[in-house]
């Protein structure tokens, strides 16, 4: 059984630094390793609370998982409707009446809907396989995701300084 330690507000380390070093982030929590190992202390990952058993990476995984199904099933319907509009049909009906919020749970029903249906969803998870492993483009979602970031965090602390500061404006010079 994992042992657990819990400090109480009061006793949390916190980091005054005289001079700010601006190549170092500041931590105001502890940090935790997020795996399923038992509970160390480390100062190179940030703690986050709140995602009890997965991660923050767990999460978004899960997120993107259905998301690649949302995208196979797009790739197929796509294939399906130029040769075989029949099997468009059913698979349009079918999504009509089922969410796509979750891909396994999708998968699942599609295949137990009939055996055309079966066969559909072998194909939507052979495509979802295909598509994580060959065609997305990890590199780019981190770089994008990264500047999204910056200029959303740079974009609201302009509102906000702008909204804030006591300047004229320029119909009262």
């Amino acid at each position: 059984m994992e042992a657990s330690a819990t400090l109480a507000l009061s006793q949390l380390p916190f980091v005054y630094l005289a001079k700010p070093n601006r190549s170092r982030a500041y931590r105001f929590w502890p940090c935790k390793r997020r795996s399923s190992q038992p509970t160390r202390l480390h100062c190179h990952k940030m703690y986050v609370p709140g995602f009890g058993e997965a991660s923050p990476e767990a999460k978004a995984a899960k997120n993107l998982h259905n998301f690649f199904t949302y995208i196979a099933v797009r790739i197929v319907a796509a294939q399906l409707e130029s040769y075989n509009p029949e099997a468009y049909k059913e698979l349009m009906e079918f999504l009509d009446g089922h969410s796509l919020n979750d891909g396994d749970k999708f998968c699942a029903g599609l295949m137990r809907e009939s055996s055309r249906h079966k066969n559909l969803a072998l194909r939507i998870m052979e495509v979802r396989s295909v598509y994580c492993k060959e065609d997305f483009e990890w590199d780019n979602l981190k770089r994008v995701a990264s500047k999204m970031v910056c200029e959303s965090n740079t974009k609201l602390m302009r509102e906000y300084v702008t909204e804030t500061s006591p300047m004229k404006s320029e119909s009262e010079k």
